[in-house]
């Protein structure tokens, strides 16, 4: 049985992934979780300079997932190729780091920097609904997204992500600039920006009074997003967006989906990713498919 999938010539053991600012860079769950089982790990966003990220409350229960506006907090490259780096290496899985900045500069410095390490793709967040400056726009307009995409590419030395905002009236035009830019694959879908007041204070739930919106609650968005996506590129499409288990991953995969990534579920329970692979393979088992490609967009007209 065969559950190796192959992105941008980075061969992974199984198609499921840890959804970027769900997961860190694994050092908070490789207690929990064996890292060594999973297709990747992918890291939090990673910026050039440290972030304080935005201020508090930035974290909301909703039905059905949760409101975050976090902003990308994180400790600068500088920390991330001295500390986390080194420590994903010593697992048997794919590094892939997001990356993320506030001007094209920004991103070109940290795509730069990363080019001399050894992590094996670079998923470029131009998508995040928290941060003020620059990232929304580039996820938002596709002739924003056309530029800044080519412009990693030219200076990009591992296979380029491209992870893109659900925000959008068409997402087919998006996955199409970043095809046309030259992206290697795309990811999606990132957080749906939401709001939520406390009627008791009658305040916002959140200091940055939106938020993104994640978990089970966006997950049939994020399904017919993929399937959108993935029928309007040959690139690869790497899928996410409420998937709490290996049910909601194969979903994704029959839509046309290459990988898989679990986001806000790792809050709920750590050994989600875990168990949504061995879950692939029970499915996999009990429905005699020899090879996970027979599932990657197979879903019946």
């Amino acid at each position: 049985m065969n559950t190796k999938v192959t992105i941008a010539g980075v061969e992974f053991k199984n198609p499921v992934m840890t959804a970027s600012g769900t997961f860190g860079s694994g050092m908070e769950y490789s207690d929990f979780v064996d890292l060594n089982k999973l297709g990747a790990v992918v890291t939090k966003g990673v910026a050039n300079v440290p972030w304080p990220g935005n201020p508090v409350p930035r974290v909301a229960e909703t039905y059905g997932g949760m409101l975050n506006a976090i902003g990308l907090q994180n400790p600068g490259i500088d920390v991330f190729i001295e500390r986390d780096i080194p420590f994903l290496k010593q697992f048997d899985t794919k590094i892939i780091v997001n990356v993320c900045g506030k001007s094209v500069e920004d991103y070109l410095e940290v795509v730069e920097r990363l080019g001399d390490t050894e992590v094996d793709m670079l998923e470029i967040n131009v998508s995040c609904p928290n941060v003020k400056e620059g990232a929304i726009a580039f996820g938002q307009k596709s002739d924003c997204l056309y530029d800044i995409t080519s412009r990693i590419k030219a200076k990009a030395k591992q296979p380029v992500i491209m992870k893109l905002s659900p925000n959008v009236t068409d997402i087919t035009e998006m996955a199409k600039a970043a095809e046309a830019a030259g992206a290697d694959a795309i990811s999606l879908i990132n957080t749906i920006t939401g709001m939520k007041i406390d009627i008791h204070r009658r305040r916002f739930a959140l200091a940055n009074r939106t938020g993104g919106l994640s978990g089970p609650a966006i997950k049939p968005v994020a399904v017919r997003m993929v399937y959108q996506a993935a029928h309007a590129v040959k690139i690869p499409v790497i899928g996410m967006g409420g998937i709490s288990n290996a049910e909601d991953a194969i979903e994704f995969l029959l839509a046309g989906a290459s990988a898989v990534a679990v986001g806000a579920m790792n809050f709920v329970n750590p050994y989600t990713t875990v168990e949504v692979a061995e879950g692939i393979e029970a499915y996999m088992r009990k429905y005699g498919v020899e090879d996970i490609h027979e599932l990657i967009g197979g879903v019946q007209e």
